[in-house]
């Protein structure tokens, strides 16, 4: 892949797809991490006299315009933050997209709406997303790739627009995959992952790739009870994916057979109900009441973790450890955040959830070596499957 240092920018359009698709409670973002990491290549090319057209998706809007999933807010924050006017495009590739950024001079941005409004940006069918694909190329000369959270999936502005233009990655994109490769390729040791999250089955594909690769791996929130009723324990009404257990004791069997330290909790905050004030307990995490739900690691299990993190080279975590949205079950998360930040690792935060949960916390950004903004697309490339946004780009 080549760098936006090797394109020359000056006068010419340039379609910057980006990953902007942030929280909204309404119209107000609730974090704007994914915004401020766009920022510093919109910049770069701005002040390189390009005319930035950015486009990005929100949400799930299923290919028609959807008021609650207008970029309008982006809008706003994004000018906020480039302390640029941001021309906002109401439409894709209709005639406010083409009016303005006719309208660019050397120099000035533009955001179109929401690119998931169009039906041809997802579809599957090669020939649909192909025709959106010829309209949004010609809207620009030149094509840059920095939504590292959008890399993993085959759409129109991802995959296909980059074999229609000259093109190159973002900042953004280049960084997170030299992350990334340190993780993948020889990382220090020893190299400790932190999983959490809600289910196993989301990330069967990175569990089954790292076991040979890791030497130690920790499992936390609601992923873990699958793995303590795989092991015979009582789990109560905590998250359970029945399906996945034969998968998960051929996980555990593995781990034993490469000599991969496999850390389960030992204790669990068990709560009567999923809810912030839920009254609940700390209790063995082999003997979960059957009438309660684990929301949370409990303090033995977060010092075991913090244990077995201190001494780590390389810690990559993804998925929190409980509800950490829930103040009284958010103890577990901060304490795995806490160990990273003291530890002297190469540590990544692997986007997504985790990302969220240090920012909702209150812990310092810049304590952690790299807080990736792709959780789909870092599991993936984790994973060591081929993703479409990066080999439209290496082509």
């Amino acid at each position: 892949m080549i760098g936006i240092d090797e394109l020359d920018v000056k006068g010419r359009r340039v379609f910057v797809r980006a990953d902007l698709n942030v929280p909204l409670d309404g119209e107000t973002i609730t974090d704007d991490g994914r915004i401020r990491a766009s920022v510093p290549t919109i910049k770069k090319l701005l002040e390189r006299g390009a005319k930035v057209i950015v486009g990005a998706h929100l949400g799930r809007p299923k290919g028609a315009p959807t008021p609650k999933y207008s970029l309008a807010p982006v809008s706003r924050r994004l000018a906020e933050l480039l302390g640029e006017d941001v021309a906002f495009a109401t439409d894709v590739v209709g005639e406010s997209a083409v009016s303005v950024t006719d309208a660019l001079q050397d120099g000035q941005v533009a955001l179109l709406e929401n690119l998931r409004f169009e039906p041809g940006e997802e579809s599957k069918d090669d020939a649909v997303r192909g025709e959106f694909a010829d309209k949004l190329a010609a809207l620009a000369d030149l094509y840059v790739g920095d939504g590292f959270g959008a890399v993993h999936r085959k759409h129109a502005s991802v995959y296909d627009v980059p074999q229609r233009l000259p093109h190159a990655a973002g900042d953004l994109v280049l960084t997170e995959v030299e992350v990334l490769k340190k993780l993948t390729e020889d990382p220090a040791r020893p190299y400790v992952v932190v999983l959490g999250g809600a289910k196993v089955s989301d990330k069967l594909g990175v569990i089954a790739n790292l076991l040979a690769k890791v030497d130690r791996l920790l499992i936390g929130g609601g992923m873990a009870y699958t793995f303590l009723k795989a092991q015979g324990h009582e789990v109560g009404n905590s998250l359970l994916q029945e399906d996945q257990l034969d998968q998960v004791r051929g996980f555990l069997n593995e781990a034993a057979s490469r000599g991969v330290d496999l850390v389960l909790p030992v204790d669990v905050l068990a709560a009567t109900h999923f809810a912030a004030d839920a009254p609940h307990e700390v209790v063995d995490a082999t003997a979960i009441p059957a009438d309660r739900e684990g929301l949370d690691i409990g303090p033995k299990t977060r010092e075991l973790f913090a244990a077995k993190l201190a001494d780590a080279e390389t810690v990559f975590w993804n998925g929190p450890m409980g509800v950490f949205e829930f103040e009284a079950f958010s103890g577990g998360t901060r304490a795995v955040a806490e160990a990273l930040v003291r530890s002297g690792a190469f540590t990544v935060v692997g986007g997504g959830d985790s990302a969220a949960a240090v920012r909702l916390l209150g812990l310092p950004e810049d304590g952690f070596s790299h807080i990736s903004t792709g959780g789909g697309a870092s599991l993936e490339y984790l994973e060591g499957k081929t993703l479409p946004g990066l080999a439209a780009l290496e082509a």
